[in-house]
């Protein structure tokens, strides 16, 4: 039976942009396939307003996630974690080799600028990581706070995950300072999963100069020049049925407006934190709750799981709270297309089958 998806990825897939999935394929050493690749990189600065060379990936965020901590830190990365995705950011440097130190916030709790300039002060990184939002808990940290501070650290490698948020939430690389900015398809950008996105900016590739061990398929130094070199290809055959998919949605959401999609995204969310805050309650402080998806705190002491079988008999999905929060949280996600109409709907579903006065 499908489902319609409010988790935090995959997500419901207009029918228009699934069928661009189906276009016939091309040779992927073709300039057929350096053109639709250029394309989708200068779409993605507009989305992004940067200016640096956008670096695609036939991978989860993840993957590019590690190619950046292994490929730019050369002394040691200042990893920070509000939960899951940072934490993950951590044992990638560790089971990399690369030297780094986590900074963990307690779940729920944002990542502070005072906690940033306290660890860079230090002198000891030369590669910070943060997460811009993170799904275990709903949060999504100040980004442009952060980035003031990051800004009196000029030889800091300057990374940021935004994976659940890149398409959702209003982000400016250039003006932030952000050196390589992170996303994926199965997000916000409301595609399938099986593709990654970042930038990758010259001080970026000026350090990745200097690093020895950047590993192979996750290069991003040599992603780097190879796109250079080769007018836009890649040196390991790219998933085109998600570039000729990518092209077409930032078509539409140009279209769109971005600003007018980032504001969709936050009343979906005001609605979505009202009625948690109604029923239920909110994990994460309101002032950093997620534009995207909102964690939910489980006051009533439902079963979720109980719930969601429910839900799914009536063609509906929600997320179960992730980790050591399961059953203590659920969670809602309210990214890429996903109008109020269909919110209203889910959440009066949830209000029926709990019988929620």
């Amino acid at each position: 039976m499908y489902k319609k998806l409010f988790i935090p990825g995959p997500v419901n897939v207009l029918d228009d942009v699934l069928e661009k999935m189906a276009t016939p394929m091309i040779g992927h050493r073709t300039k057929e396939a350096s053109n639709i690749q250029r394309s989708i990189s200068e779409k993605m600065q507009k989305l992004w307003s940067t200016k640096e060379q956008i670096i695609l990936s036939t991978s989860s965020g993840s993957g590019l996630m590690e190619g950046a901590i292994r490929s730019c830190t050369r002394k040691k990365a200042a990893v920070f974690s509000v939960g899951a995705f940072g934490d993950r950011w951590h044992k990638m440097a560790i089971s990399n080799g690369v030297k780094a130190d986590k900074y963990a916030s307690e779940w729920g709790q944002p990542t502070t600028p005072e906690m940033v300039d306290k660890a860079l002060s230090t002198g000891e990184y030369d590669l910070l990581t943060i997460t811009h939002n993170e799904t275990s808990t709903g949060l999504m940290n100040p980004i442009v706070e952060i980035a003031e501070v990051v800004k009196k650290y000029p030889e800091v490698i300057f990374c940021v995950d935004m994976v659940s948020s890149a398409g959702g939430a209003k982000v400016e690389v250039d003006k932030l300072g952000i050196d390589i900015c992170i996303t994926s398809t199965q997000k916000c950008l409301g595609l399938p999963p099986g593709m990654a996105i970042c930038s990758f900016s010259k001080k970026a590739v000026e350090r990745a100069e200097l690093v020895e061990n950047r590993g192979m398929y996750f290069d991003l130094l040599a992603l780097y020049k190879y796109i250079l070199k080769k007018d836009h290809q890649y040196p390991s055959t790219p998933t085109l049925s998600h570039m000729f998919a990518l092209d077409y949605k930032l078509d539409k959401m140009e279209k769109e407006g971005f600003d007018a999609i980032y504001d969709r995204h936050e009343e979906n969310a005001k609605f979505v934190r009202a009625w948690a805050n109604k029923y239920f309650k909110m994990f994460a402080e309101e002032k950093y709750a997620s534009n995207t998806l909102t964690t939910i705190l489980n006051t009533r002491e439902i079963s979720v799981a109980d719930l969601n079988k429910k839900l799914g008999e009536r063609g509906f999905t929600i997320s179960n709270g992730y980790g050591d929060l399961k059953e203590k949280t659920f969670r809602i996600a309210h990214m890429a297309d996903t109008t109020h109409e269909e919110l209203e709907e889910l959440l009066g579903q949830i209000e029926d089958i709990l019988n929620l006065k």
